[in-house]
């Protein structure tokens, strides 16, 4: 296929995935084209105009209206909105009519776009899972084959750097594994023979084979992928008392208008001609254009309020649920930390010196890409230490590095490979207190013994102790999962904060924390940044995601920092509990109007002209109210 049939291909699924939009926009301009031609003089072609716009705004509208009547049996408002425009027409008001027409189609094409963009996170996550394995039968060399071609157990090599391609046990080899995109956890974990690894994971240094275990359909990522289909096929108890509501509201006007076609008329005396106005009349003023208009400006207007501070929302439900929130559950790699381990203690043998020691220890580890000998070439960046370059090392998977540098040798890695006791001895009994601290320790050893203790953490973020304390403050429930130990996870709550933790957390024990804090709090939001919290934040009421996360995770979550700034959060908390006083408010006088317009028409109090001009200054009114949501 060469570029300009694709280039074709693009052009029409963009075209397919925002036609609602650009249809409701063709319709506006017809529309002030009309109303143009009207005001010129030219009635027939006005009407003409008006004509094209309502089929071209409301053809997808009527639609769904007409599909979902058929297929669940029930009127909804679709239905009652073309109606109601009709209804207008039929007695001379086609720009009435037709702006009806409009505003329904331009929100059913937003929601639809929202909607669209939220279905990608599936084929995101599945693209992170390798296709092809390398196969090993007897002597043979490996092959390569298709993952989907696999059978639990065959025998599969993964070299270094790739990611495993099935959930298994560990046969031969030992190697360091990049987890964060199961557990998120942000340290590598050592795996030797007979250790369980998951499809999906990354292989980092050592030369592994591992014996398949599960079936495709039942690993890791494959439950990741089924919780968020599962969480997202749920329908809120909001979304079901809308849905109820609307079918109540439909029958009971379309009843009323079918009464006053004929009661008045017998009833009350009324000659037909006036009986047919009136009904008409009342299918105009009950239509629920402002009771549209009372919620999507305010909602519009907070996530522009929002985007120009760094927060992006999905959609205008996940306002209204940030509104109510009860509990906040925060990952804590990448989201209350950096999610990168930083130098925190050194502490070097009396007859060394502090520069020339982390010079030997930088020029090792500035070889390897494991993220504790990322952070230690960092730290000698920041003593303007150069390492020295050309040093040859042997990596000793699972304990550490092995080096020579100005004839002696010299090890780095954990106790156990440099020497327990006198790595103990050294440390003057510190280890343990550093592990406390939840800080991973690391030592060199040189011919003489040993030469340096360095100690790293993943550090908390500057502003997320303001940021608990700022939504505690607001009566919000914080609560930090995360997949570290106990110690690491309890040092990081005294430090953020937090009401609660709970660690050693994979994803699907994550979505069973926050299934648990649906009961008991109703409203739960849930914050993190990797693949492993996509499933929770999925099943939460509202899934906030960091800008700086993975894909998956800006994908599936409601409302985006953009800034990594989680202090946003109470930003946004405050700015949806704003929108939820307007947007009762808005509700509360449109219905009033709505009521007070009907029992007129029934009196014969209000004309046509009076009920359009109370029905659409209403509709005005609330749409200012709402806009005062761009101020923050």
């Amino acid at each position: 296929m060469n570029s300009s049939n694709r280039e074709n291909i693009n052009l029409i699924e963009k075209f397919n995935e925002h036609k609602e939009l650009i249809a409701a926009l063709v319709s506006g301009i017809i529309i002030l084209l009309a109303w143009r031609l009207e005001s010129t003089g030219l009635n027939t072609a006005a009407v003409l105009a008006y004509i094209t716009a309502f089929f071209i705004g409301g053809y997808a509208k009527a639609k769904e209206g007409i599909e979902d009547t058929i297929e669940n049996k029930n009127l909804n408002v679709e239905l009652l909105m073309i109606l109601a425009a009709i209804g207008s027409a039929i007695i001379g008001y086609w720009t009435e009519g037709a702006i009806l027409i409009f505003i329904f189609a331009l929100s059913g094409a937003l929601e639809t776009y929202a909607m669209n963009k939220n279905k990608h996170e599936i084929s995101s996550l599945i693209n992170l899972q390798p296709e092809e394995a390398w196969l090993v039968r007897g002597g043979f060399e490996p092959m390569k084959v298709p993952v989907s071609s696999l059978t639990v157990g065959d025998h599969l090599l993964i070299k270094p750097g790739e990611r495993i391609p099935a959930d298994g046990q560990i046969f031969k080899g030992t190697s360091s594994i990049d987890e964060s995109a199961i557990s998120g956890e942000s340290m590598p974990v050592t795996k030797q023979i007979g250790d369980d690894v998951y499809a999906g994971t990354v292989n980092l240094n050592g030369t592994l084979t591992i014996e398949m275990t599960k079936p495709n359909s039942e690993t890791m990522f494959q439950k990741i992928i089924t919780l968020i289909q599962s969480a997202q096929s749920e329908k809120s108890p909001a979304q079901q008392f809308i849905e109820k509501f609307e079918g109540t509201y439909v029958k009971f006007v379309l009843g009323t208008v079918l009464l006053m076609l004929f009661l008045p008329h017998y009833l009350l005396g009324w000659d037909w001609t006036t009986t047919f106005y009136r009904a008409m009349v009342l299918l105009v003023v009950a239509s629920p254009c402002a009771l549209v208009a009372s919620i999507m400006p305010a909602t519009l207007a907070a996530i522009s309020n929002g985007a120009r501070n760094g927060v992006l929302f999905k959609g205008g439900i996940h306002l209204e649920h940030l509104a109510v929130l009860k509990l906040l559950a925060v990952d804590k790699t990448g989201t209350l930390t950096f999610g990168t381990p930083i130098v925190t203690d050194v502490i070097v043998r009396e007859d060394l010196n502090l520069k020339d020691t982390v010079e030997i220890l930088a020029s090792i580890e500035s070889q390897s890409n494991h993220p504790l000998a990322q952070a230690i070439t960092k730290y000698a960046k920041e003593l303007n230490v150069q390492p020295i370059q050309g040093i040859e090392i042997e990596d000793v998977p699972g304990w550490g590095l092995k080096a020579n540098v100005n004839n002696q040798s010299y090890k780095v890695g954990k106790p156990d490979f440099v020497g327990r006791e006198d790595a103990l001895a050294f440390a003057n009994n510190a280890v343990d207190k550093l592990a406390d601290e939840g800080k991973t320790v690391i030592f060199m050893k040189d011919d003489q013994g040993i030469a340096l203790l360095v100690a790293m953490k993943d550090t908390v973020r500057d502003e997320a102790k303001q940021a608990v304390k700022s939504l505690q403050d607001l009566g919000i429930h914080v609560a930090m999962l995360t997949g570290d130990n106990e110690n690491t996870a309890k040092v990081i709550a005294k430090e953020s904060g937090v009401n609660e933790y709970i660690a050693e957390c994979l994803p699907e024990t994550k979505v069973n924390h926050i299934k648990h804090y649906l009961k008991d709090y109703q409203y739960v939001g849930m914050v993190g940044d990797g693949i492993n919290d996509a499933p929770a934040l999925a099943t939460a009421t509202v899934g906030i995601a960091m800008g700086g996360g993975t894909d998956v995770a800006l994908e599936t979550a409601d409302v985006v920092l953009m800034k990594n700034n989680l202090a946003k959060i109470a930003y946004t908390v405050r700015l949806s509990r704003k929108m939820q006083r307007i947007v009762k408010q808005n509700v509360i006088f449109s219905i009033s109007v709505i009521a007070l317009l009907i029992a007129s028409n029934f009196l014969q109090i209000v004309d046509l002209p009076f009920g359009v001009i109370g029905h659409e200054g209403s509709t005005i009114l609330v749409i200012l109210n709402g806009l005062r949501m761009l101020k923050s």
